[in-house]
């Protein structure tokens, strides 16, 4: 792919860096507390545009159910709104190719500018984290990201690899070194995986069932070449509980990250492996989820001043789905 320099970057209208953070603060400076919030928030009405075909899981209720349970909670008050700003096309480009990128556009017409919104959400966040305008922050953006690849479609629901290019956004443009990209979908994140398979500067750990969509994601694809043992995949069986996905990040994820040392990291935060949840057989519970952010939060703590940034992934029983924000939310937040 094309390295882009910071000033690529501001010639082509992304223009994240003082004027973004200026106004965020301008958002906190209304609400009743002294200092801003420890946890950043990605959300945009205009996400709710995107609908697929029919009945589709990955619909706009999704989004709907967690804003309800953001306000009801009264969370929606203890995290800062983070303003969309800026062309995400050139951060695009790090990850997709342009015929993948023109073939998006041609064929969703409608929903090619709401994906692209969804990456330039990651993009602002991860800019606030590393500005150090918030400690961390969490995306409820849509579509989400991990299966896209560059084949020119959408491939299970996803259209960029949100995650992937912030990834890149945050080493090219920002200057991080290490990045720890941790998956806890259901589902494998066969694009994600693609995009760093050769690249020993991400480490990219993911918990899923490997005979599920996509079929990829088998442990004995651990990378190649620099990049041999910086993809780990870790199958879990249709069934797995709260301890099992706890034991990976104990025994094998906590372990590895250790010796990586991340300077940023991101999760691909996927609630589809939530309990009774319609496109996958996990059993996590919410206190599940609050152990495994606490769980990255200390590694973040201990490694890179506690840059977290967390992207919506899967996640279709709308209310269990929305359950789990709040929990992953207010663990980032301080407040579990």
């Amino acid at each position: 792919m094309t390295a882009y320099s910071r000033r690529d970057f501001i010639q082509n209208g992304i223009k994240f860096g003082a004027a973004m953070v200026a106004s965020s603060r301008n958002v906190f400076a209304g609400k009743k507390k002294a200092a801003p919030s420890p946890t950043g928030y990605v959300h945009d009405d205009r996400y709710l545009e995107h609908k697929l075909f029919g009945n589709h899981p990955e619909s706009p209720a999704r989004l709907i159910a967690i804003q309800k349970a953001m306000r009801r909670s009264d969370l929606i008050e203890d995290v800062l709104p983070l303003p969309l700003s800026g062309d995400p096309l050139a951060a695009i480009k790090l990850i997709h190719t342009r015929k993948h990128i023109d073939n998006i556009s041609a064929r969703f017409k409608k929903s090619a500018p709401i994906a692209e919104l969804a990456v330039k959400g990651s993009l602002c966040a991860v800019q606030a984290v590393s500005e150090g305008v918030v400690r961390n922050a969490f995306c409820s953006i849509r579509p989400p990201g991990h299966h896209a690849e560059n084949t020119g479609r959408e491939e299970g629901f996803c259209f960029y690899n949100n995650v992937a290019v912030a990834a890149k956004y945050a080493q090219q443009v920002l200057g991080y070194k290490k990045i720890l990209i941790i998956d806890w979908d259901y589902h494998h994140g066969n694009g994600t995986e693609t995009a760093f398979y050769s690249d020993p500067s991400v480490l990219f750990f993911s918990t899923h069932d490997k005979r599920a969509y996509p079929g990829t994601g088998k442990p004995s694809r651990r990378g190649k070449g620099d990049g041999e043992g910086y993809n780990i995949n870790v199958h879990l069986n249709c069934g797995a509980k709260d301890r099992d996905v706890l034991k990976a990040f104990d025994d094998i994820l906590i372990p590895a990250a250790e010796d990586f040392k991340p300077d940023f990291i991101l999760i691909s935060a996927g609630f589809d492996s939530r309990k009774n949840d319609l496109l996958g057989c996990f059993r996590f519970t919410d206190i599940g989820f609050l152990k495994l952010t606490k769980r990255v939060m200390k590694l973040a703590d201990s490694y890179c001043d506690g840059r977290i940034v967390s992207l919506l992934e899967g996640g279709y029983n709308v209310e269990g789905l929305a359950n789990a924000v709040v929990a992953h939310v207010s663990t980032l937040a301080g407040k579990a």
